[in-house]
């Protein structure tokens, strides 16, 4: 018996890369229970797309403001009727056809666990890299480093346990909510489930993320000089990735299969 999945995909005046997505959820092998698309936008260009061009039946929408990307993903969630729940940002794609039919055999086959996650492609120093290791509470103060939450899929029944996305947040609320359900128990695919589009708040405002998330692990672990040393230690390649020399090392890095390190 399949297991009901709801997509959830926030966008913001950003059309094209919202067709991409929606092209990649339409390509699966294995259709959703339910697409909800949640659109912010201050104009309507996107409400008039799928009004007026033929989606399919599992697809639905809400067009009205919100108050900033953690209510948008609450009001998907809220929304949302599927077991199971995928954040699948505006712009981001499912890898391959067949990801959503893994992720459904995955949860059939370990009943235990309440969520997953994999590998995303993104870009670092200007190169595609596919980056994702198994998740570690030990190594929180590492941030999001390593999970990517368009690849996290979850039990519906977590918002029940640990509440919604804080509003208070935005740009960490991800990284909040990973540290609420830290104890709960997954599986991690060495698969590549996503490819995540770049230029995301996260990456254009990396330094102002870095901030929230000292402040979200503070809240609940207390202070940590590990934090502070990874902390200093990424600022520092954030700054180097935007040089000559910085980029040529991480190419190094990569030739090496020491982009996850």
């Amino acid at each position: 018996m399949s297991l009901p999945i709801s997509i959830i995909t926030i966008c913001f005046n950003n059309l094209a890369e919202l067709k991409s997505t929606c092209d990649s959820v339409d390509r699966q092998s294995l259709s959703p229970f339910e697409h909800w698309i949640i659109d912010g936008s201050t104009n309507g260009e996107i409400r008039d797309f799928l009004e007026n061009h033929p989606q399919p039946s599992y697809r639905k929408w809400l067009s009205e403001r919100d108050k900033g990307i953690a209510d948008a993903f609450n009001k998907g969630i809220q929304r949302a009727g599927g077991e199971i729940l995928n954040m699948l940002n505006s712009g981001d794609c499912y890898y391959a056809a067949d990801v959503l039919e893994l992720i459904t055999k995955t949860f059939q086959n370990a009943p235990s666990i309440t969520w997953l996650h994999g590998k995303c492609q993104t870009q670092r120093g200007g190169r595609d890299v596919i980056l994702g290791k198994p998740f570690e509470k030990e190594k929180l103060y590492r941030g999001m480093r390593s999970v990517w939450h368009q690849t996290i899929f979850l039990k519906k029944e977590l918002h029940h346990t640990y509440g919604l996305y804080d509003q208070k947040l935005n740009i960490a609320m991800d990284y909040d909510f990973l540290c609420r359900m830290a104890e709960e128990p997954f599986i991690f695919l060495e698969r590549q489930l996503v490819i995540f589009a770049p230029y995301g708040i996260s990456q254009t405002s990396y330094l102002a993320s870095l901030r929230q998330m000292e402040q979200v692990y503070t809240k609940y672990f207390g202070k940590s000089l590990k934090l502070k040393l990874w902390h200093f230690r990424l600022r520092v390649l954030y700054y180097m990735l935007n040089g000559p020399l910085g980029k040529f090392l991480y190419a190094v890095k990569t030739r090496l299969k020491l982009e996850n390190m």
